[in-house]
């Protein structure tokens, strides 16, 4: 496995990269409500993109082996579903919890960055799963530092998941990011500490925990690209693109408009 660490011509472009995607996020924040339909956040997220920030939405026509493209500008995973929702024509309602997950390419460097949103008032348990999952990644990000290991990262998340009944999705992880959209290594949400690779400066990638309010299996729905939990429980992400710096980390991926680090004990 070979990973990259970035030089820092490259990590001033990622900074730029990260702090553009988490605009999107900023920007299309108003037009989640009740009423709206996936596609109309997808297009306003898309023209913003392109014609205000001049920037590539990387997920765009974006194909893997053995997927065919990806038809839309973001992903928008709504309540049950985990991850890679595709945009259509279902509105939003009231109560609804929705994933918007966003990735910009901006002098041929990504940033990649994913918040959760309310659709009206939530209920109690979704409420209580979006901030546990934002604690999560939180204290993922918390353990990095040159010296540590990705396990470090994958247990903490999992043991804070875990601790509040919660299950980690397994199948889908945090990755390597820079001038590809997704490089090694790959960012498992869960593991035990001291294990996996060893973090050094210069390293980017995502932490992107995918926490579910039931039990951990999902499926691949017909689209080719949408995954829901098996059990219909609700699921939630956030995502973060974080430097690996000489003295621990930094979050490129932050904006006016991010939440703020949330208080815990670490």
């Amino acid at each position: 496995m070979t990973v990259s660490l970035k030089t820092p011509q490259e990590i001033e472009k990622m900074r730029v990269a990260g702090k553009l995607a988490s605009e999107v996020l900023d920007y299309i924040a108003p037009f989640v409500k009740p009423g709206v339909t996936t596609d109309e956040l997808d297009k306003l997220c898309h023209d913003y993109m392109v014609d205000v920030q001049h920037v590539i939405p990387a997920p765009l026509d974006y194909a893997p082996p053995g997927y065919s493209p990806y038809p839309k500008s973001i992903c928008t995973s709504v309540n049950h579903q985990v991850c890679h929702g595709v945009p259509g024509q279902k509105k939003l309602k009231s109560g609804d919890i929705v994933n918007i997950d966003v990735t910009v390419i901006k002098d041929q460097y990504h940033g990649d960055t994913s918040r959760m949103f309310y659709v009206g008032e939530p209920g109690i348990q979704a409420r209580r799963l979006c901030e546990v999952t934002y604690e999560c990644m939180w204290r993922g990000i918390d353990e990095i530092k040159p010296g540590k290991h990705l396990g470090d990262i994958g247990q903490a998340i999992q043991r804070f998941a875990e601790s509040h009944g919660y299950s980690v999705v397994r199948e889908f992880c945090g990755h390597g990011i820079g001038a590809k959209f997704h490089e090694e290594p790959q960012v498992l949400h869960y593991g035990r500490a001291g294990t996996g690779l060893e973090l050094k400066a210069g390293m980017i990638f995502t932490v992107e925990p995918m926490i579910n309010a039931g039990k951990a299996p999902i499926r691949q729905m017909a689209d080719g690209w949408t995954i829901v939990t098996k059990d219909h429980s609700l699921s939630a992400q956030w995502e973060h693109t974080v430097l690996v710096t000489d003295s621990g980390y930094e979050v490129l991926t932050l904006s006016d408009g991010a939440p703020p680090k949330p208080l815990f004990h670490s």
